[in-house]
């Protein structure tokens, strides 16, 4: 970045006691696509969706006009998938809250487990949202860089916005109240305690 003013950054780390991961076990689960039209080149580790393209992974979910995929020779992939918008959706590990991210563009990177949003981009999470010109979102670490774009001639895309709802601790836990006894007569009376004097 050559001036501070050229981009504005914006890094969140969520704020949450134990840092949810994206769902681990999505890498080991086969990948199901569906589209209008398919092109595979295996010679060059290159394949191609179009047309309301919908691809799944465990929890991994991805909309899109077009996705193209390159692999490379360790095996690891690079997707770009383009829509109006493209939409990205993963599952948090050990719960049921997930990240959701729209953008015209965004590039899934298997290697370096990042998440990139372009134009008009927008990730959330719960009741947090950030938006900007481009979101950067590692699915390892749960960081979001976000960028706006000083050369953007629409008012209000020059500027990152993010809506941040404020964390709760875990609620107390409300003590049970106890349970009313049933108060029997004795059976037996014993003499009263006298006292000396």
């Amino acid at each position: 970045m050559k001036n501070p003013t050229e981009h504005l950054l914006l890094i969140l780390v969520l704020l949450y006691a134990n840092h949810a991961m994206a769902e681990q076990a999505d890498r080991a689960k086969p990948v199901h696509l569906e589209a209008d039209q398919v092109l595979i080149d295996d010679a060059r580790q290159f394949k191609s969706f179009e047309g309301r393209v919908q691809l799944i992974q465990g929890t991994l979910t991805i909309h899109a006009d077009r996705i193209d995929v390159r692999e490379d020779k360790e095996g690891y992939q690079h997707l770009t998938a383009t829509g109006h918008p493209a939409k990205f959706r993963q599952r948090y590990e050990g719960g049921e809250e997930y990240a959701e991210g729209y953008g015209e563009r965004i590039e899934y990177d298997t290697r370096a487990e990042t998440v990139d949003f372009y134009d008009h981009a927008r990730v959330k999470r719960g009741q947090d949202e950030v938006q900007g010109a481009r979101i950067t979102y590692s699915t390892k670490t749960e960081v979001f860089q976000a960028s706006g774009n000083n050369a953007s001639q629409t008012p209000g895309n020059d500027r990152v916005r993010a809506v941040l709802q404020p964390k709760r601790d875990k609620p107390p836990e409300t003590s049970k109240p106890a349970s009313s006894l049933d108060i029997q007569p004795s059976e037996t009376l014993s003499p009263p305690i006298t006292q000396k004097h």
